[in-house]
């Protein structure tokens, strides 16, 4: 653990490798360690520095619990990349695909390439329900019994293909059951970021070579809204993985690891 006063808070920032530096950069509720099951040793491999962080809101990182916006962790990102001495190739997810395509419009000399993975440019109406229950339970001070979050989690973020495989699918409910279903305030800030105002249009101004990346059976964020988001970047690559839910990075790595790397290696 490396707790770096960044930006007037700490964030949690870890690097491995060495070479041109890729920053990767997480989803809603979730550690920036996730990124060391499959991305941060391929990347490694592929003769990259890798830096991963704990967004605000997730501990050790400074939680933020009083609430925050977009443009908090824009800015949080741009002072890790100039931290380690951007600029950088950058990959998001989720709510991180979010935040690296409006850190390549506010600081577009930090990114030298973007990668957007299950991603949007504007919100989406099922997700804003879910993400606004989610915090209406926490104002409430209720708790989701881990058995039943797990399931609704597993359904919501993994592919059917996947969960076809009984055993697979014991094994993924177990995980998001040890994970548990405790909300904290950091979490409840970053579930509140669901909404936000259409930014497809401004999209149009982006000039970092960018890939955006769907996944096939996501239905948090379908791939429909990716491609959007791809539409709207000029140049923009767009690849779509098919077998695979949100979580794609962790369902079907092989395939998104070669997607990445051979991305970054044009460039």
């Amino acid at each position: 653990m490396a707790l770096v006063p960044l930006n007037g808070i700490e964030l949690n920032v870890q690097t491995e490798g060495s070479g041109d530096l890729v920053v990767l950069v997480m989803g809603t509720g979730s550690p920036g360690r996730v990124w060391r099951s499959y991305q941060v040793p391929a990347l490694v491999r592929a003769g990259y520095r890798v830096a991963y962080f704990d967004n605000r809101g997730i501990k050790p990182s400074s939680e933020c619990g009083g609430g925050f916006g977009i443009d908090d962790m824009v800015a949080d990102t741009a002072a890790v990349i100039s931290h380690l001495g951007g600029p950088a190739h950058v990959v998001g997810t989720s709510l991180g695909a979010r935040i690296t395509q409006e850190l390549s419009l506010a600081h577009p000399s930090l990114v030298r390439s973007a990668v957007l993975m299950a991603t949007s440019g504007r919100p989406e109406p099922v997700q804003q329900a879910w993400s606004r229950a989610l915090c209406d339970l926490y104002d409430k001070g209720a708790e989701v019994p881990p058995a039943f979050y797990a399931a609704a989690s597993v359904i919501r973020n993994v592919s059917q293909a996947t969960l076809a495989d009984p055993a697979s699918a014991q094994d993924w409910l177990q995980l998001y059951e040890f994970a548990g279903s405790s909300l904290t305030a950091g979490d409840r800030a970053q579930l509140a970021l669901s909404d936000f105002a259409p930014r497809l249009e401004a999209y149009r101004a982006i000039t970092a070579r960018s890939l955006v990346i769907g996944f096939a059976d996501d239905l948090v964020l379908p791939p429909r809204l990716a491609r959007e988001v791809a539409d709207a970047i000029p140049g923009a690559r767009y690849a779509e993985i098919a077998g695979c839910g949100h979580i794609g990075y962790l369902e079907r790595p092989d395939e998104v690891n070669r997607l990445l790397v051979e991305f970054l290696r044009e460039g």
